[in-house]
């Protein structure tokens, strides 16, 4: 990166393995750009942490993202060509799975930064369950779960600009680049 500006979409996928920093990157990214946030978490669980259905889910999803300007995070792929379709800009973070594994177990340990979704209370023995399981689905899915990605950008994203990063130091280049 040359530190020039960096145009990018009204619509932004901010994608990545769990713990590759997909919300923290998308709530700098909105501090820059102005542009609105959607962390998919808080709109998956319905209270008490019930999981809704496919169906349910899909509608909820096209409901979020026929705004026009937003960016939004998460990484449920079997609803990622939905967010494929809307967005101008992907960024995806592609860090090593260790790092991911790392953030997730640590996640773990401390309280949750930003929303919770609504009716949803946190505790720590459920942060301990779903982040520290979490952390066997990374290493299961460490090479699956990428390739995934790459290849429903190819499939789905010829109309869009796409990022891939690799490290913070080049999350931090970018967002410094960014101008909306």
């Amino acid at each position: 990166m040359n530190g020039s500006s960096r145009m990018i979409g009204h619509r932004v996928l901010v994608d990545g393995m769990m713990g590759s920093g997909k919300s923290t990157f998308a709530r700098a990214l909105a501090a820059r750009t102005g542009l609105p946030v959607i962390h998919l978490d808080v709109h998956y669980w319905k209270p008490g942490w019930v999981r809704p259905s496919d169906d349910e889910w899909r509608e909820r999803q096209r409901a979020l993202l026929a705004g026009e300007a937003w960016i939004i995070d998460g990484n449920y792929n079997e609803t990622l060509a939905l967010r494929l379709e809307r967005a101008e800009t992907v960024v995806f973070l592609d860090v090593p799975w260790w790092l991911c594994a790392s953030r997730a177990f640590a996640r773990g340990l401390r309280k949750p930064i930003g929303e919770m979704p609504e009716g949803c209370e946190d505790s720590i023995n459920r942060r301990l369950r779903d982040e520290w399981g979490g952390v066997g689905g990374i290493w299961r899915n460490r090479r699956s779960e990428p390739e995934y990605v790459r290849s429903e950008i190819l499939q789905h994203g010829s109309h869009m600009t796409v990022h891939v990063l690799r490290s913070r130091r080049e999350a931090i280049a970018f967002l410094d680049a960014v101008c909306h």
